[in-house]
């Protein structure tokens, strides 16, 4: 592509450590359709005339049927070989295609379109692991378990309500990749090497074409830029997170001292050694691949952060990064929906697990604050009551009228009744709140917002 300007041939290990086809191919399908616009242009600028401008497309349509190729050590990268197979193809013509374009903008405008559908089948993903989760929520219907802070029992929670918890990181993870897609979806197309392209083109028409918002407004940010990059792996790394999170929660919550949800075998592995084992694989890799992501932002990062304007070839070294987490990312999305469809929760010990341990205090402060106690006076009254069931061996709900008594506290039937289960949920009657009739309505409410994310994937122009 430029040997007329060296008269020596490169080194034979440097020639071949400085190649990028063997990740790179896997944009074929995104230089293509750059390709095809970029012929458009040309046709329009009078480059290309009519019947140049069938043959390469017909050219380029044949090197997208015949699908990524295998690597090859005579190739340096993509642009390289769509150019080398178009003129295998369709004969001399084929080297007019780079007139009026460098390689700097190909490679940022292929990226960014691999990088949007990535975001489209991230998204649909995401929502079928939202969808999962809700489904859940439905089946569990009024059951409780403990919500935990310091991973201290806390206060009684509906099932349903700790469910749409999830729901609600990974409507967030959704939300921040539509706003990480809008800030891409610009083309870097005639911004040329630096200063933008030679050639009269219409960068308008291109960007509609490949169906871009925009063309870039400056080619020397179009040609060097990588912050979609940053911000897309950040996103992913942000699901890895969640996803770490809820992996590490369930690996509790299926040990036999919490007992609360039954590992499904099919995501499961046992032990060389131990017959009765069932280990909970499939939650422990998530956890760990959610390292890999978080390594793959900050290699992204260190690559960027020392770069003058505007490329340099270190910019390669951003491809691989943004490959591996996006992989990463979608096959963890799709164990963690797999997972979660055919979990089963032992709902009876998680309803007895919110029953003990004076899950009900708040409750009992909040009764007594409605009977017109100061909070603070409530506090320490309800805590001198459980350190009475300490000493006891009781709850709450089992202490007398008397022992209450000593604790300044007129325990009457109103009190004993405020103490149970379904009156302790029925009190966080808030938006957000625990209530069942509240879970209702997030659940609907998060059905309503998933409805929306229906077959978002879909292919490159």
């Amino acid at each position: 592509m430029w040997s007329g300007r060296f008269g020596q041939a490169q080194d034979a290990e440097f020639d071949e450590w400085q190649r990028s086809f063997a990740f790179d191919r896997v944009l074929l399908p995104y230089e293509v359709a750059a390709s095809k616009a970029h012929a458009s242009a040309l046709a329009k600028a009078g480059v290309l005339s009519r019947e140049e401008l069938t043959a390469t497309l017909s050219a380029l349509h044949q090197i997208a049927r015949e699908g990524v190729p295998d690597d090859d050590p005579a190739i340096e990268d993509v642009h390289h070989y769509v150019e080398s197979r178009l003129v295998e193809i369709a004969g001399e013509v084929g080297y007019k295609l780079h007139t009026g374009r460098s390689r700097n903008e190909q490679i940022a405008t292929d990226l960014r379109l691999y990088l949007r559908e990535q975001i489209d089948n991230v998204t649909s993903l995401l929502a079928e692991l939202a969808t999962a989760f809700v489904q859940q929520a439905e089946a569990a219907g009024a059951s409780a378990m403990p919500a935990y802070t310091h991973l201290q029992r806390a206060e009684p929670v509906l099932v349903a309500h700790w469910l749409l918890a999830y729901v609600e990181m990974f409507l967030r993870d959704i939300d921040r990749l539509a706003d990480c897609r809008k800030r891409l979806n610009v083309c870097p197309l005639g911004s040329g090497a630096v200063a933008g392209t030679i050639l009269p083109l219409d960068r308008d028409a291109i960007a509609d074409e490949l169906e871009f918002d925009a063309s870039t407004a400056n080619s020397i940010d179009a040609t060097s830029d990588r912050d979609f990059a940053i911000e897309f792996v950040q996103a992913l790394s942000v699901v890895a997170l969640h996803l770490s999170r809820w992996a590490e929660e369930l690996i509790l919550f299926s040990t036999t001292e919490f007992g609360f949800v039954k590992l499904p075998e099919q995501y499961a592995t046992g032990s060389s050694a131990m017959p009765q084992k069932k280990n909970p694989d499939a939650l422990e890799l998530i956890r760990g691949k959610a390292g890999r992501v978080f390594a793959e932002a900050t290699a992204l990062f260190v690559g960027m952060k020392g770069l003058p304007l505007a490329y340099n070839k270190d910019l390669q070294e951003t491809q691989q990064p943004v490959f591996a987490a996006a992989q990463q990312v979608s096959s963890m999305v799709r164990v963690a929906t797999g997972f979660m469809s055919a979990a089963e929760f032992n709902y009876e010990r998680m309803n007895q697990a919110a029953s003990c341990g004076f899950m009900n205090a708040q409750a009992a402060a909040a009764y007594l604050v409605r009977q017109g106690v100061p909070f603070r006076r409530a506090h320490e009254l309800i805590g001198k009551a459980v350190r009475q069931c300490v000493e006891q061996g009781c709850e709450l709900e089992q202490l007398s009228k008397d022992d209450y008594a000593l604790c300044g506290i007129d325990a009457d039937e109103p009190f004993y009744n405020a103490l149970a289960l379904d009156e302790v949920l029925a009190i966080h009657n808030v938006p957000g709140g625990t209530a069942p009739a509240r879970v209702q309505e997030a659940l609907q409410t998060a059905k309503a917002r998933l409805s929306h994310f229906a077959g978002v994937a879909h292919a490159c122009p």
